[in-house]
């Protein structure tokens, strides 16, 4: 009954599909909800490690092809990329998923619960969809499905990107979202905008949220290397100890962020989450290395943080007669949802999930690649709730953890926000045709 609907739905004239573009979006999203929940579960079950996504991908390119699509496979190692030409003159909107997991070992109890292990810095660990990815390839394969159902009254093009490596390369590996861009995505055909959705697991199920301007933080990872002098750990008088050191430099990192930060502006966190130095507990090491990660929420903020760090900790290693050098690798930039956007869509939004179900959120010190799409074209990222009615947001296990976990049921309002937006942009943005 549900397939002879859209029989039904395909026979009707252009115009009358039209004006009934919600109700189709709503009856086609409807009846690929199954659909959606079993992909979701199978990726969740057989999940892959960024830049080794090699089954990922071969199985939505493969699937996206029976739909009809042009397909690109592969790019930037493992991810797709499938082209929909409407039949109607348009812009050209992207929609992005990512599709990498995570080195975590899976503690839900589900059938369908990852048991897969994996190779990461050298090491075996377990392999688990802790981020939600899986949720998000079966959103946008949804996404593929309904409007490729709907190509007859579809404007412009629609392009679907399945971006591998969002979590991070291994070993330095180019991947992710710039090497994406790097192999032409955002070109052929030219990219006029671009849309994301992240799964929450602490906003429940059928709601929406989203902010203006910068959203998620700009993601910087540091390493400090402090040189001393070693020394018999009952004379440290004889040596330069590089873990007191070091311990000085961390309280004066942690300065910056409170007495020379305007956090009024943007917030900043300087994390130290590494730290390596010394072999015995009786000799004062000569040598220590920390890690650790920045988040900023403003560009300007970034690089001054950045200056100051560099300063702090050389400056308080020469005050001990040590030297230090820190070094920042850039992973994200801040992810900015360009404003005229986000008013343009917030109505596609509103019809998806329904007006009460959409509202505004606080900027998170989290961090999305996704950012590198809005150097090239306007960008909006935005947030579905994953967390089961009536669940304490505090008791909901957050992401990256072994216990994360999300309810799947409602994964379909993320279709119908997709197809929503690129209908609502192109009203926004027509072309004119003489």
């Amino acid at each position: 009954m549900r397939w002879t609907k859209f029989l039904l739905l395909l026979l009707l004239p252009s115009w009358l599909f039209a004006q009934n573009e919600t109700n189709i979006i709503n009856t086609y999203s409807n009846a690929v909800n199954d659909s959606v929940i079993a992909w979701r579960r199978h990726f969740h079950q057989f999940p892959e490690l960024s830049n080794r996504e090699y089954n990922t991908g071969a199985y939505i390119a493969a699937y996206l092809k029976k739909l009809g699509l042009e397909v690109q496979y592969p790019v930037a190692k493992t991810g797709v990329v499938a082209i929909l030409k409407g039949s109607k003159p348009g812009p050209v909107v992207a929609l992005r998923a990512d599709i990498d997991a995570l080195p975590v070992v899976e503690r839900v109890q589900l059938p369908f619960a990852s048991k897969v292990t994996g190779e990461y810095e050298g090491k075996k660990v377990g392999v688990m969809h802790a981020c939600g990815h899986d949720s998000h390839i079966a959103i946008l394969m949804g996404t593929a499905t309904v409007l490729s159902k709907m190509k007859n009254v579809l404007p412009g093009t629609v392009k679907f990107i399945f971006q591998p490596a969002e979590e991070g390369t291994p070993d330095n590996e180019e991947g992710g979202a710039p090497l994406m861009i790097k192999d032409g995505v955002m070109n052929n055909p030219k990219v006029d905008a671009i849309f994301g959705l992240h799964i929450n697991s602490q906003t429940e199920i059928g709601k929406i949220k989203y902010k203006s301007g910068a959203t998620m933080a700009s993601s910087d990872w540091f390493t400090v290397k402090v040189n001393g002098k070693s020394s018999h750990g009952s004379q440290p008088w004889s040596g330069i100890d590089p873990i007191v050191i070091a311990a000085q430099i961390i309280q004066g990192f942690q300065t910056i962020v409170s007495r020379q930060e305007e956090l009024t502006k943007a917030p900043v966190v300087i994390t130290v989450g590494k730290i390596n130095s010394g072999v015995r507990s009786n000799i004062i090491p000569e040598t220590l290395t920390m890690e650790g990660t920045i988040r900023t929420l403003d560009s300007k903020m970034q690089q001054d943080v950045h200056e100051r760090m560099k300063r702090t900790a050389e400056k308080i290693a020469e005050a001990s007669g040590a030297n230090a050098t820190v070094s920042i690798d850039t992973k994200t930039e801040v992810t900015y949802n360009n404003p005229e956007l986000v008013k343009e869509t917030l109505p596609a939004l509103e019809l998806a999930a329904g007006k009460d179900n959409v509202s505004t959120m606080d900027w998170t010190t989290g961090a999305e690649d996704f950012s590198f799409y809005g150097d090239k074209a306007p960008a909006f990222f935005f947030f579905l709730g994953g967390m089961p009615k009536g669940m304490d947001p505090a008791k909901a296990p957050p992401h990256h953890t072994p216990d994360f976990y999300i309810d799947d049921s409602m994964l379909t309002v993320g279709v119908k926000a997709f197809c929503q937006i690129v209908f609502q942009y192109a009203k926004m943005h027509p072309i004119k045709t003489l």
